[in-house]
């Protein structure tokens, strides 16, 4: 009988022990939710950049919060997004509800993220968007403050940036056409998958493009999936197109890559093409979306500072390719979070939120700082230009992606010169020479 009371005793003993230690290390978690969709490169690369970001953390002790160190615990949600808007929010549910999360990082479809904010906002918790572009995501927290301050954009721009330093792009090929190919006047047509984030790019598109002095020929909206668009292609050879200007985050971007190369349609490929961003395009488009360009953030080679380089490299050493546009959740835990808690030494979210309205901060594609809207009142959004975000274009040659604006770009008369360490000329389709060049 001693024995068993013995027995009986050790192990309530033990018990009490293992959960006091259960306890204690729980309490000493940061838990950053993950939320993208993760069967889709866009998911894959949000959950990427943040494994980087809170190894490298964990590994120097993890965050000082006040008195005590804290780990970071990623918990990945797969919002199936792309193929099903409704299931974005029931997974953002369950990082809420179920898995308690302290903070939520990425989102990618506009429509589906809409609903995911509020779904934040009601639990009170900072939820930095990494992939979602439209601006009604931050207008909001302008307009009804008091819900939405919660909500931070960490990458990209809003739909508004990422046109702005599209048509930057579209401005630099069509100068180089006309040198190079004696084209007196370009000729443009607009694609764009058919998605919320895209129409106020398109709509301005048809204001901006014939003051820029080209002529814009026609306006297409394929499906974001779409797996064939020969009839659009052929559409914009009869219209004598120099450059297509395309707007695209879904497959549809390799579908119309590819078979533009195939046809050797006598245009050059300028915009925003997702797909286009990643290593796997080369072989997605059996090498037919060679010259196309795209506007993003990270290639091999291309430096915005001295944080850019190691990075990307370190990106590589682990994943074996090139970060995506949504690996910046690794800057938006590395630069953003992970120091506006240790300097306000709290994970409440009202102190971290009057903390990040105010921070500037340097993260591996140039200095984030967050814009007020006309008023004055808080956006949350991002500060474009020189000194702060540009993003860069880049252009596929010959099986890589490289770097090929800013060249020598100046944002105004007194502005800076601004050429990024590893850009190179950019390259026109042999076929298009043949054509034009006289």
């Amino acid at each position: 009988m001693a024995r068993i009371v013995r027995r009986v005793f050790l192990l309530g003993l033990l018990s009490f022990f293992a959960v006091s230690f259960w306890t204690v290390s729980f309490a000493k978690e940061i838990k950053i939710g993950v939320i993208g969709p993760m069967q889709f490169v866009q998911g894959i690369s949000q959950w990427n950049g943040a494994q980087l970001a809170a190894e490298e953390i964990n590994a120097r002790g993890g965050v000082q919060v006040g008195d005590e160190k804290m780990q970071i615990r990623l918990i990945r949600a797969d919002s199936n997004e792309l193929l099903n808007t409704t299931d974005g929010p029931s997974a953002m549910d369950r990082l809420m509800t179920r898995d308690k999360v302290d903070f939520v990082l990425g989102g990618f479809r506009t429509e589906a993220v809409l609903v995911m904010q509020d779904i934040a906002m009601e639990h009170k918790k900072i939820f930095i968007g990494i992939g979602p572009a439209h601006a009604d995501l931050c207008t909001r927290v302008a307009t009804d403050y008091d819900t939405y301050k919660y909500w931070f954009r960490g990458s990209p721009f809003n739909s508004a940036l990422l046109g702005r330093t599209s048509f930057l792009n579209l401005g630099y090929v069509a100068g180089v056409l006309k040198e190079t190919l004696n084209i007196p006047q370009i000729k443009v047509a607009f694609v764009g998958e058919k998605a919320a984030w895209v129409d106020p790019v398109a709509k301005a598109a048809q204001d901006v493009i014939p003051k820029m002095g080209m002529e814009l020929v026609g306006v297409w909206r394929p499906s974001e999936r779409a797996t064939d668009v020969t009839a659009e292609l052929s559409a914009i050879q009869r219209s004598g197109a120099h450059i297509i200007f395309t707007i695209f985050s879904s497959s549809v971007g390799i579908t119309f890559a590819r078979q533009a190369g195939e046809l050797e349609i006598p245009a050059m490929q300028v915009g925003v093409n997702v797909e286009a961003q990643k290593d796997g395009f080369w072989d997605a488009t059996q090498g037919m979306g060679n010259y196309a360009m795209t506007v993003s953030i990270y290639a091999r080679g291309l430096e915005y500072n001295d944080l850019t380089k190691p990075f990307v490299e370190n990106y590589i050493k682990k994943f074996g390719e090139t970060p995506t546009a949504m690996a910046d959740t690794y800057a938006a835990i590395a630069y953003m979070l992970v120091p506006a808690i240790e300097k306000t030494g709290t994970l409440d979210s009202d102190k971290l939120v009057a903390f990040l309205e105010n921070q500037e901060c340097k993260v591996p594609s140039g200095v984030v700082a967050l814009e007020k809207d006309a008023e004055g009142r808080p956006l949350h959004d991002l500060r474009w230009g020189p000194g702060y975000l540009t993003y860069a274009g880049f252009q596929w040659q010959d099986g890589a992606l490289k770097g090929v604006w800013p060249n020598k770009w100046k944002a105004g008369p007194q502005a800076p010169e601004i050429t990024y360490k590893g850009i190179v000329p950019l390259k026109i389709p042999p076929w298009m020479i043949e054509k034009y060049k006289k």
